[in-house]
């Protein structure tokens, strides 16, 4: 029996890792139809030969990561650099490029859904950190002490965020900031696993993230809520929520809470409420980090109910 060996050539290639640009909806691929060297028609076809080949490239000991591919940004993309969009070679150094900049996800095995839904919710955690990042730095500075009043909300958001969990007990908790400002809602959550008092593991890109948003319903003049979610052991599953409003948090009562939890927050439709979980109002909190914040959060103008389940 003749034993044949990888060529060193064969063995280099397994050292390169590969990209796969991944059309997340039917839509994007309808977009990327538009070109002639695009050959799938149906989304659902694509995504069992895109699986067929992240499997076989595993099954060859090839590493290979997974990042959305944008039909409209790939355009611009194109546009920019001046190449054809109608190329290989352009769709993979688009790929390229959107692997450095954004979301990319390894692939290590899972099934596709499930690695496709992991990289929709990274991007979509991404934009929304990039947006509340914005919105923060578009406060500008404090008139009376000229530090950028980011500093200030970003400083009430940490200190709302130990009040919020100072008021649990041992067990883990999901907490889910929403604000809702130029048409859009944006919402960030945190977990958490509190021990004792004053003592709470967390995921630090969750709470930079959770944070940031948090800085901007403390700041914004527009509708937000905090909703915090606990498991604790031998007690109900229980949920309490706070409106946000002219820097406060304002607690909520149970029949808001079940209001905001019952309420689907697109259609406005009722759902129906989860066995097993109680709908509890809002304990106070202390939202106010102390004396040496100068500057006070715009007013808001109008009130709102966090909406939508964790």
């Amino acid at each position: 029996m003749t034993t044949t060996h990888p060529t060193p050539r064969q063995l280099l290639r397994r050292e390169i890792a590969g990209t796969l640009g991944l059309l997340a909806s039917a839509d994007d691929l309808a977009a990327m139809r538009r070109y002639r060297t695009f050959l799938f028609e149906d989304h659902r076809t694509y995504l069992q030969q895109a699986e067929a080949l992240l499997r076989s490239l595993a099954a060859q000991g090839r590493t290979t990561s997974v990042v959305l591919f944008d039909p409209a940004e790939f355009a611009r993309f194109c546009a920019q650099e001046g190449l054809d969009p109608d190329t290989t070679d352009s769709r993979a150094r688009y790929t390229a490029e959107a692997a450095a900049l954004g979301p990319c996800i390894l692939h290590e095995g899972e099934p596709l859904p499930e690695l496709l839904g992991s990289l929709v919710a990274e991007s979509l955690r991404q934009a929304t950190w990039e947006y509340a990042s914005d919105l923060l730095d578009e406060l500008g500075d404090c008139p009376r002490c000229a530090t950028p009043l980011a500093h200030h909300a970003q400083r009430r958001a940490a200190h709302l965020l130990g009040a919020a969990l100072d008021t649990t007990a041992p067990g883990h908790h999901q907490l889910v900031c929403s604000l809702t400002t130029a048409g859009r809602t944006l919402l960030a959550a945190l977990h958490a696993d509190t021990r004792t008092a004053g003592e709470a593991l967390l995921d630090h890109e969750e709470t930079v993230d959770f944070t940031t948003l948090l800085a901007c319903a403390l700041a914004l003049p527009a509708p937000a809520g905090l909703v915090m979610r606990s498991r604790v052991e031998g007690e109900p599953e229980e949920v309490r929520g706070w409106r946000l409003r002219a820097g406060r948090a304002q607690p909520l009562t149970a029949a808001e809470v079940f209001d905001a939890y019952c309420t689907d927050p697109v259609t406005g439709e009722p759902v129906a409420p989860e066995p097993g979980v109680e709908y509890r109002a809002g304990t106070p909190l202390d939202d106010d980090p102390g004396p040496d914040t100068c500057h006070r959060p715009h007013t808001a103008g109008a009130t709102s109910r966090p909406g939508g389940r964790p």
